[in-house]
């Protein structure tokens, strides 16, 4: 029998990393002379790419912006986040008591983000998350990302899963959508970054702790999907 899986988001569901991604934006913006932007500012964009986040603030900021130098201020955030990692960023409170359960009852677990390889790898390693995850894709490990449903699937197939076992765990849009285009359940937690409220988004379930992230409640959206397939 095939391991049933568990795929985790990662900013705005494993780790808290809006501080940081802040942080750096401000940081790549100042070049320019552009007054700061808040959390606030970005808070359902945060998901969504450095290069997103540095087009809302240019247009917060009613600035123009030119693509060549939106090449150059991505690369500049990139080098800046580098180098500051993990920063404040933080796992989520009960998230390592969350995947040690899933473990014990015989999950295998991914990360499937939109986040870059080059930043996502050494977050994770400096969190000592990489231990929990032998499968890990990223926003450029595939060809398309997620809210694509090839996203979810290539995740699966690299960490030889199957589709009808297997569950994505998320905050946002991105998230929730790629598990409907992929035919899998998903949970939405409320905890996340989104300008929405993950309730609105429709996932299977909502949970607003990792304390209520139990091996019964996948195992049961997994058998409630094949019921409906």
């Amino acid at each position: 029998m095939t391991a049933p899986l568990a795929i985790f988001d990662l900013d705005g569901t494993l780790i808290d990393t809006a501080p940081d991604l802040v942080t750096s934006l401000n940081s790549t913006i100042a070049e320019d002379n552009l007054a700061p932007v808040t959390y606030e500012d970005l808070m359902h964009l945060v998901g969504q790419g450095a290069k997103t986040m540095i087009k809302r603030a240019y247009a917060l900021r009613e600035q123009p912006l030119s693509d060549e130098r939106l090449e150059e201020l991505f690369l500049r955030f990139i080098d800046y986040y580098k180098q500051n990692i993990p920063g404040d960023s933080k796992p989520y409170p009960g998230i390592i008591e969350a995947l040690l359960r899933l473990k014990d009852a015989g999950f295998e677990l991914a990360v499937c983000t939109n986040k870059t390889a080059v930043l996502t790898l050494p977050l994770l390693e400096q969190l000592n998350l990489t231990q929990y995850f032998p499968t890990i894709t990223c926003g450029d490990t595939f060809a398309v990302r997620k809210p694509d449903a090839a996203h979810i699937i290539g995740t699966v197939e690299l960490a030889k899963g199957r589709l009808d076992n297997c569950v994505m765990i998320g905050d946002s849009v991105n998230d929730i959508m790629a598990a409907k285009n992929a035919g899998v359940p998903s949970i939405g937690v409320t905890f996340g970054y989104t300008d929405i409220p993950v309730e609105q988004l429709d996932p299977s379930y909502v949970i607003s702790s990792f304390d209520e992230l139990t091996p019964e409640l996948l195992l049961q959206l997994i058998s409630e999907r094949a019921k409906a397939a």
